[in-house]
């Protein structure tokens, strides 16, 4: 029980940090609400003439989430490098698994466009081809007329 000892205390002053930090802030915080000007951007005096975007576009988190997925890839294959003989063939099919399963991942990602920057390719449904019977209009005939 006296090896625990030690991180029960470090919860207890990691809790009191939290609450004190808190406390501090509600006491220490104006009252007000910040008015309209203090609200405004402001850069060397000059007043902005058009709002600025206010978020990232999401590929933006896309890629910071596809590098965080392939950080923590390193972090179990470092383990594995560690200790790979001791694993045997188990651990190599495990590891195999794994890193097929963040390859199959990464290879969604680049189908679906998560990389690419550029502005998304849409495209359009083309004119059908235009004939004489689709470009002529007859008169006193029944036919869809195409304009």
């Amino acid at each position: 029980m006296s090896q625990y000892l030690p991180l029960l205390g470090l919860l207890i002053v990691g809790t009191l940090f939290a609450s004190g930090s808190f406390l501090a802030s509600s006491l220490l915080a104006p009252r007000k609400r910040p008015t309209e000007a203090k609200l405004a951007p402001y850069e060397c005096g000059i007043v902005p003439e058009y709002e600025p975007p206010s978020r990232f576009p999401v590929r933006f988190y896309l890629v910071a989430m596809i590098f965080v997925i392939f950080d923590i890839e390193v972090v179990f294959l470092y383990p594995f490098a560690i200790v790979f003989r001791q694993l045997g063939l188990f651990g190599l099919v495990e590891i195999a698994v794994f890193t097929l399963t963040v390859f199959g991942s990464l290879l969604f990602l680049v189908r679906e466009g998560a990389l690419s920057w550029g502005p998304k390719v849409r495209l359009t449904e083309a004119m059908p081809s235009r004939t004489s019977a689709s470009t002529i209009v007859r008169i006193g005939t029944d036919e869809q007329q195409v304009a």
